[in-house]
């Protein structure tokens, strides 16, 4: 009777009840035992009756006894029940002591707490299955630099590290956040949000502009600097609907809206583009760009802007470009037209150089292949007979001899390459994050050995393979990691 009262009054299943109560029963029992033995109680669902057994985890022979109180190995148990498998159990009728006044006590606390843990489960679930994706609630305390926020009665925790910089929330605060992830592990606040997350502006928007619900305009991606700037991306389905117009609105009252609750953060509207250069000329704005060099290899472009530009472009502290690089997936080196012109004649020098040297040609046969886009021996050698021999001057004899040098070198250099590899010790070689490039750098640097990678400080090797600091950093401490394992072995 208590139970069924109990689940009425909760709102909570019968059988969750009644399982707080075995498990309170189990935790009251075990106190009358010296070891930690582990204890299950059976309540029979009609009568209120109960059984107490003792019981023991199957293990593996070869595991041994972790627990001696709690487990038996396999063989031991196969003496008793001989079909009996690893991660079973064995179970010993006990007998059923009478919990007494402090057991009573103990036991009424893990029931009430079982309950409250269940109750609060269903609360989430309630809330959670709403499909909600904005948390919109009070701000109920502040908890170790944390925010706890309180939409009815269930909370939600806004860490530090995922609030606007400088917003300052106080205790009776409306607090709007998006909901990143759902913790039942954490205590009294299990629901995790942000502020600062790129997907929460996507979801004010997504409020804010009815097109984006109705499928006429896509977000396509979204970069933000908290509370300062951002830039997201749209595309129009349809026609007829002008997609940042849309986004901004009358007198600009939507993306205004978006702007208030983040803080004042402004945000630049950018037309996605399918042609990744025209995506990121558009997120460059309002900069003005004059040419665009793009290298799909390497996921690089090179922008080329005036000098009038060029502050724009990089923006305050380079957030501009950096945000168009975030929005974009591209690196974006931004440069003048002096820059771009000496970059562009040592890239030339290069490649003219490698063309003599290894297909053993003078600087006019180079240029002219230089001239036609050519950029490496592999393009040289694979590239379609009919696409080369359409370059004027070159006759089918000139084509197919050359063809024949630039697979020669290839050949050759991938000899070499193998015999600088081989020469490499294997745990440099097995080491997460090189490729075959990066081990050939080393190689020729006389790095040969995982030590000596990890003896190197990052600036020396960003010299010797051109990385940035950050994928330096994390390449030599990946290197260092046998130091600690060894050490604490």
């Amino acid at each position: 009777m208590l139970v069924d009262a109990i689940s009425r009054d909760k709102n909570v299943e019968r059988d969750v009840v009644i399982g707080a109560v075995e498990a309170a029963l189990a935790q009251a029992t075990k106190k009358l035992y010296a070891g930690d033995v582990d204890i299950r109680m059976a309540v029979d669902r009609d009568t209120g009756e109960y059984e107490t057994f003792r019981r023991w985890r199957v293990v593996p022979d070869e595991a041994g006894l972790q627990l001696p109180d709690q487990e038996i190995l396999l063989f031991e148990a196969r003496e008793q029940i001989p079909d009996i498998e690893v991660d079973e159990y064995i179970e010993e009728p006990v007998e059923s002591v009478p919990i007494g006044r402090i057991g009573a006590m103990a036991a009424k606390q893990v029931i009430l707490q079982k309950i409250r843990d269940a109750e609060r489960e269903m609360l989430l679930n309630d809330f959670m299955s709403r499909g909600e994706k904005i948390f919109s609630g009070t701000v109920k305390r502040m908890d170790k630099g944390d925010v706890i926020v309180e939409a009815g009665r269930v909370e939600g925790r806004l860490k530090r590290s995922e609030m606007i910089p400088k917003e300052n929330l106080r205790s009776g605060d409306r607090v709007r956040a998006m909901i990143m992830e759902v913790d039942l592990t954490l205590r009294g606040a299990p629901i995790l949000l942000s502020r600062s997350a790129p997907e929460f502006m996507v979801e004010l928007f997504r409020q804010e502009v009815p097109e984006i619900e109705q499928g006429l305009l896509e977000i396509k991606s979204c970069a933000r600097d908290p509370g300062s700037r951002a830039k997201i991306a749209v595309v129009s389905h349809d026609k007829r609907v002008d997609p940042i117009g849309t986004c901004v609105g009358v007198r600009g009252t939507r993306v205004n809206a978006v702007t208030n609750e983040l803080a004042g953060e402004r945000v630049d509207i950018v037309l996605w583009s399918e042609d990744p250069a025209q995506f990121v000329i558009g997120a460059l704005a309002p900069a003005n760009v004059q040419s665009i060099v793009v290298d799909e290899e390497k996921h690089v472009m090179d922008v080329v802007v005036d000098e009038e530009n060029l502050a724009i472009a990089i923006g305050r502290g380079g957030q501009n470009v950096r945000l168009a690089s975030d929005l974009t997936g591209w690196k974006i080196n931004i440069m003048d037209a002096e820059e771009s012109a000496q970059k562009q004649e040592q890239e030339t020098t290069s490649v003219r150089q490698l063309f003599m040297e290894k297909l053993d040609v003078d600087q006019e046969i180079a240029d002219i292949l230089i001239n036609e886009g050519f950029t490496n021996l592999e393009e040289v050698a694979y590239v379609p007979l009919h696409e080369m021999l359409d370059i004027e001057g070159f006759d089918e004899e000139t084509v197919n001899e050359l063809r024949a040098r630039a697979k020669d070198a290839l050949l050759t250099m991938e000899i070499a390459r193998e015999e600088k590899v081989s020469a490499v010790s294997q745990d440099l070689v097995s080491l997460e994050g090189l490729t075959t490039e990066l081990i050939e750098k080393l190689a020729d640097a006389g790095v040969k050995t995982r030590d000596d990678l990890a003896d190197l400080a990052v600036d020396e090797l960003t010299e010797i393979t051109g990385q940035a600091q950050e994928e330096a950093s994390a390449l030599i401490l990946k290197a260092r990691e046998h130091w600690f394992t060894d050490d604490s072995e």
